[in-house]
């Protein structure tokens, strides 16, 4: 029996989830889920590339790490895969709600968890009509949209968006009506508008990762990603954004599990990336400009950091080579005194506000190879196989019970 994990393209993490379970002992195989064929019948299936078979990998695999970039895709995986009877890391019930913004922040809201105000609007910005009749939608939906969050700026999101794309900051409502105009439904976007309140984060927000195997309690790891920029109120580290390692006061620990826990519900294991922000609004004790000019002493070596990162040809040819000076120019990004001090600014502004935490998203396939293992020494590699040990031996008793008890009905019917 055996750990599988399945992805379209060898990236960056699938290439440092592969480096990592080699390192700790374990051989992953591999099965791709793009230019392959999925054959289902009548008490049978199978998965094929133009060269190979996959059944006996498959039919030999006790966990699936699912690490699909697309959402979609890591979708269908993830309900294939357990349709025949394999765990699946993140399970299907995880994948179903992280891939929409608002049906995880409905998860959040119904345990308690402190979110931005929310509101969607389950209605497109043009209807057709059987007659051929375009009805517009944008001032209604723009209406509702202001009238239920009552404040000046919004935030207008594609519900299962990844990385910062098409995330937009409105100031007004004929903004927000052209906005609206111009937005037709999509794969990232199925129906209606997600939009919330701007809330005052300053210049970071924080990407943390909490864990649970089987049998043990979630953990949250005691660091997490701060993503800072000033030149736009998105700070996914995807824009190209600063990062930091941030330490987290234990009460923002214990709100990052509750969080996650609130995802992950009562799967036997998982691994979760939460992105929060804290409301610090007119709470600022060093002036932005300040702040700003130490964010610039560091843009040389970042910069460093970001020209070997895009080296794909050294990557692809040599993986450990690559890592290592990736980790070598990352070293020294961290160890100037700009580095220090923004570090320093973010972590007093987290235990400052700790109490105005909220999260905005649950990610279950989280970028973290390049700079949440180097920047906050979190390897989410480890967990991931860590967790998938957990379950792999529950997997194969299950499977047994399960055969058990089949043979224990054939038995009676007899």
């Amino acid at each position: 029996m055996s750990i599988v994990i399945t992805y379209e393209y060898p990236e960056t993490d699938e290439l440092g989830i592969i480096l990592t379970a080699r390192d700790m002992g374990v051989d992953l195989k591999y099965i791709p889920f793009r230019k392959v064929s999925i054959l289902i019948k009548n008490g049978n299936f199978n998965l094929k590339s133009q060269i190979s078979d996959y059944k006996k990998t498959i039919e030999d695999a006790n966990v699936i790490l699912n690490r699909m970039q697309s959402k979609n895709r890591r979708l269908y995986a993830a309900s294939l895969f357990e349709a025949i009877g394999k765990y699946v890391l993140n399970p299907l019930s995880v994948e179903t709600l992280c891939f929409s913004k608002f049906r995880s922040l409905v998860e959040f809201w119904r345990n308690g968890i402190r979110i931005p105000e929310t509101v969607f609007v389950p209605c497109d910005s043009h209807d057709q009509t059987l007659s051929g009749k375009t009805i517009h939608n944008e001032e209604v939906i723009a209406d509702l949209i202001q009238n239920a969050l009552k404040k000046g700026s919004i935030v207008i999101k594609p519900d299962g968006g990844t990385r910062g794309k098409n995330i937009k900051l409105v100031h007004d409502k004929s903004t927000l009506i052209n906005l609206i105009e111009t937005t037709s439904p999509s794969i990232v976007n199925p129906i209606g508008f997600v939009a919330q309140e701007f809330v005052e984060k300053w210049f970071y927000d924080l990407r943390i990762i909490v864990a649970k195997e089987r049998g043990q309690t979630p953990y949250c790891f005691p660091k997490a990603l701060g993503r800072a920029s000033f030149q736009d109120f998105r700070t996914n580290t995807f824009l190209g954004n600063m990062v930091f390692d941030v330490k987290l006061p234990l009460e923002v620990q214990n709100a990052s599990i509750k969080c996650a826990t609130a995802v992950g519900k009562d799967s036997e294991a998982w691994v979760l990336a939460l992105d929060a922000m804290l409301n610090v609004g007119k709470n600022r004790f060093i002036e932005d400009e300040f702040i700003k000019s130490e964010l610039e002493k560091l843009s040389p070596s970042f910069e460093t950091v970001q020209k070997i990162k895009r080296d794909r040809k050294l990557k692809n040819k040599n993986f450990r080579k690559w890592n290592k000076m990736v980790e070598d120019t990352y070293q020294i990004y961290k160890d100037s005194e700009p580095y220090a001090f923004v570090k320093s600014i973010i972590e007093e502004s987290v235990e400052r506000d700790k109490d105005k935490i909220m999260f905005h998203e649950a990610n279950a396939c989280p970028d973290f190879w390049e700079q949440t293992r180097i920047i906050a020494n979190i390897n989410v590699a480890i967990p991931l196989i860590k967790c998938a040990k957990s379950v792999e031996g529950w997997s194969i008793y299950q499977k047994i019970r399960e055969h058990s008890l089949e043979d224990k009905i054939l038995l009676s019917k007899k």
